[in-house]
């Protein structure tokens, strides 16, 4: 069984920068979409970014992110270390949420959360103004 877990939360300052990393260890069995999603206080879990190396694509690419993010995060994999980064620059205090990341199999809209059937544990990210 494959676990994800989430690393590079922390407190930033509003226009700094963080790297979150989710790592996989065990058998992916064909899971080949990892997606990013947070929860701030008060507020219900919303997707953040996706990444998928299965041919897969959504409007001809194989990234896609929230409109909220656009510009400023970027999603990338690394295939020697198993684990996908999620950079965050440009950080505002509306950032401010625990980062979970989620992997799922080939699915044609990678922002609904049901598609997800492992979920890391999360790690908190603070931006202060």
């Amino acid at each position: 069984q494959v676990q994800l877990v989430e690393s590079g939360g922390g407190l930033v300052q509003a226009g700094g920068s963080l790297r979150l990393s989710c790592a996989a260890s065990g058998r992916m069995e064909s899971r080949n979409i990892i997606g990013w999603f947070r929860q701030a206080p008060g507020k219900e879990r919303e997707f953040v970014a996706v990444i998928t190396w299965s041919g897969l694509t959504w409007n001809g690419r194989s990234t896609n992110y929230a409109d909220s993010v656009k510009g400023r995060f970027t999603i990338s994999r690394d295939n020697a270390k198993n684990a996908v980064s999620l950079q965050m620059n440009s950080l505002k205090p509306e950032d401010t949420a625990v980062y979970y990341c989620a992997a799922a199999r080939g699915v044609t809209r990678p922002y609904l959360q049901p598609n997800y059937d492992v979920w890391g544990q999360g790690t908190q990210v603070t931006v202060s103004s």
